[in-house]
């Protein structure tokens, strides 16, 4: 195949792709993988295959890219994501060479294939990134107004401010966890509108909610805000993030300054990092912005991504049912005006910065992108096929979020986003 454009629909690789992966050529996303006998390293994703980029390094393959010894050989993609978005671009453009079915650098190269390309099966997936800070947007209009109606003004659930700015709140870097992390029930102050006093216990409304997450590939300058037209040269890619949410112990605290325990206890993050230039075939335009946006927001052309969205709900001992589906266009905040005016005040991004969207929700009740939202506020409960219903999250209680963009039979996936919930330590 001659073609410089790794998002051609028409390559192949010589890797075996089963169908409907998330892991075509188009993708390579990067993370970080062990195994039983390799220390933590950096990775690209192909098929049910990880390739080890370590091997590709030390072996010549990506010869002439100007990479420092060892700049894969690290615990997290730090490192390699401060070199920016153009050093990214260019090793995921020469993984791609090397994995196309006519080019048989790799592929007739027994040693290096074999040491190289291990199953996905053999190894575990690291936390990707050093996240230095966090922090989360409530960038769905469907989601704010949803939430506003539920404990504000049904008439009138935004805001004032919601609609001129993309509102956020610094959250907790620290106890950001990558999938299959077994997640803690939180326990703090409980106050319903019944009870006289607060109370002190397990949370009885745990949540999730559907997001996805930005991770930053550039320091900024302090005092510099980066301008909207060029935000995304600071964005390496997108991850999949549940930023679980304790929903009573949250009523209670968020006056006036905001979430703190409600939702500091955990977050859950997938383990491969989808690069912009992955997604780059599936932009399209957000929903209108009205009123209009104050001149250091203003984009233009397609600023959002079709991105599907899912959520299951696995109970412990059942099957996963799906329970959402939603999508990334929906969001009305992009990530260009986001990450503008994140810094619009001086504020400095740093390498491996996490900008999650907030929930994502969509116009129907099937696209809602959280428990609170879907079973309205537990009044609601959600019927699974074995009869169990749902308010929230109960222990033993799996949450499992994909998703993929998807076009000319080409699938860019994100893997898993998974989380078990164990009970409160008492």
């Amino acid at each position: 195949m001659q073609t410089t454009n790794p998002n051609d629909p028409r390559l192949t690789s010589w890797v075996t792709v089963p169908p409907g992966s998330d892991f075509p050529i188009q993708n390579l996303p990067f993370g970080i993988f062990r195994t039983r006998y390799l220390t933590p390293v950096a990775c690209v994703a192909i098929g049910d295959h990880v390739l080890d980029l370590v091997c590709m390094q030390e072996n010549g393959f990506l010869d002439g890219l100007g990479l420092p010894p060892g700049i894969f050989n690290q615990p997290t993609l730090n490192p390699f994501l401060a070199m920016g978005r153009r050093k990214i671009r260019e090793v995921r453009e020469r993984i791609s060479v090397l994995l196309r079915a006519d080019n048989e650098e790799l592929r007739d190269n027994a040693t290096a294939r074999e040491i190289g390309l291990i199953p996905m099966r053999e190894v575990q997936m690291l936390m990707p990134v050093k996240v230095p800070n966090y922090t989360d947007f409530y960038s769905s209009l469907e989601h704010a107004s949803n939430v506003g109606a539920l404990f504000r003004d049904p008439q009138n659930p935004l805001l004032p401010n919601w609609r001129h700015m993309p509102v956020a709140y610094h959250g907790r870097a620290s106890s950001i966890v990558v999938s299959g992390t077994p997640v803690i029930r939180p326990r703090g102050q409980l106050k319903s509108k019944d009870d006289p006093s607060p109370r002190f216990g397990p949370t009885e409304k745990l949540d999730f909610e559907l997001e996805i997450a930005a991770v930053v590939c550039g320091n900024s300058t302090q005092g510099q805000p980066v301008p909207v037209e060029k935000a995304e040269e600071c964005i390496a890619g997108m991850l999949l993030f549940n930023d679980w949410s304790a929903r009573d112990i949250q009523q209670w605290e968020y006056v006036p300054l905001g979430p703190f325990l409600g939702k500091n206890f955990a977050s859950t993050l997938s383990p491969w990092i989808v690069t912009l230039d992955a997604l780059e075939p599936f932009r399209t335009e957000g929903p209108e912005q009205n009123p209009p946006v104050l001149p250091y927001l203003q984009t233009t052309g397609g600023c959002n991504f079709d991105i599907v969205l899912e959520v299951y709900l696995q109970p412990d001992g059942g099957e996963e049912t799906l329970i959402c589906r939603s999508n990334s266009r929906y969001l009305y905040w992009n990530l260009r005006q986001q990450i503008a005016h994140h810094t619009i005040n001086g504020c400095n991004l740093e390498v491996g910065d996490l900008l999650a969207s907030g929930t994502i929700s969509g116009p129907d009740p099937e696209s809602f992108g959280s428990l609170l939202e879907l079973t309205y506020n537990g009044k609601r409960p959600l019927k699974l096929p074995d009869n169990r219903t749902r308010t929230f999250i109960e222990n033993g209680d799996t949450i499992i979020m994909r998703g993929y963009a998807e076009r000319n039979g080409v699938r860019i996936g994100f893997g898993e986003c998974k989380g078990r919930i164990q009970p409160a330590i008492l």
